[in-house]
């Protein structure tokens, strides 16, 4: 059967992937955008738009019921990975997921299958890790039990092409310096874009309704390994490895942070980033995304670091 998918935070770095992956799948795929969302990363031949305003409900619900579009599947991508204040987490992450599923249930257009996008951060008490943990407790209140499926993807660090935080990694091996925090042993985990995003797919096509389910690639790292296998594609030959005590990314995350709220612009450093970084051991347990959805990972790091280093030379990043 032919599916019919929305997906938020289409020109987002998941997004955009997850609108190709649906559409190579043959199915009617809309991307919800704002007005001022680039389309960049979306020039895909059948690309349906659909503009969505998730910060006002109301306007929300008079958008969907203006259209003619009806979805099997909503794909909830659009959130915020940096803020100033808590509040604007729980707002953009919480709040307007729940303007998204009352909006859909006003319009007469809750889908079939609804998949969330957490985070693994949601387990660890950060403010954004807090706020989509909200997020899911609102999910699963609101929609356990009722005619629409309910799939929480809580996936790990996702990086690859397009991505820019760990871009900024690459970049900064490309200066000959690599940079980390703490001098206790740190277990890292990561995913894949790819992964997550057939992950994802795997669960459509299999008509999961129900399950939450952590995502990495199933490897299990030590801090050094991701900047390794970047200086190694890049063919780097020297870099300077500093590490820094916790304390000092601390005090660095403070500045950054309260120099962010007087400027109103998120800085990539700030404390929560500080609590994620300084947690040690990322490890979680995949077994639910192999049992249930029946999916295995493809992209190991170093698989997916040469692909995606290979993107950043090839479009001029690096």
């Amino acid at each position: 059967m032919k599916k019919r998918v929305l997906i938020t935070g289409a020109s987002g770095f998941i997004g955009s992937f997850l609108c190709e992956a649906s559409l190579q799948r043959g199915w009617d795929t809309w991307a919800a955008l704002r007005a001022t969302s680039s389309r960049r990363w979306l020039q895909y031949e059948g690309l349906q738009f659909v503009e969505l305003d998730l910060t006002d409900v109301s306007r929300l619900t008079q958008m969907l019921k203006g259209s003619e579009a009806r979805w099997d599947v909503v794909i909830h991508a659009a959130g915020a990975t940096k803020c100033v204040k808590q509040e604007e987490f729980d707002f953009h992450n919480c709040d307007c997921t729940r303007h998204l599923v009352e909006a859909l249930q006003a319009a007469g257009k809750m889908p079939q299958q609804f998949i969330y996008l957490s985070s693994l951060s949601a387990t660890y008490g950060s403010a954004y890790g807090n706020s989509k943990l909200k997020a899911e407790q609102w999910l699963h209140e609101t929609l356990d039990g009722s005619e629409t499926g309910l799939v929480v993807f809580r996936p790990t660090g996702v990086y690859g092409p397009r991505e820019k935080d760990y871009f900024m990694m690459a970049q900064s091996i490309d200066r000959h310096v690599d940079f980390a925090v703490g001098f206790e042993p740190q277990v890292l985990t990561f995913v894949y874009v790819k992964d997550l995003v057939g992950a994802v797919m795997a669960a459509i096509e299999r008509g999961v309704t129900e399950g939450t389910f952590n995502v990495t690639d199933g490897g299990e790292y030590p801090s050094r390994a991701f900047s390794d296998l970047i200086q190694q594609e890049m063919g780097v030959q020297h870099v300077v490895h500093i590490t820094a005590p916790l304390w000092v990314l601390k005090a660095v995350s403070v500045v950054a942070e309260e120099t962010g709220k007087l400027t109103g612009r998120p800085s990539t450093l700030n404390r929560d980033k500080y609590k994620m970084m300084a947690q040690r051991d990322w490890r979680c347990d995949i077994s639910g995304m192999t049992d249930v959805i029946g999916y295995h990972p493809q992209w190991d790091l170093a698989r997916g670091v040469k692909e995606t280093i290979a993107w950043y030379k090839e479009n001029g990043w690096i």
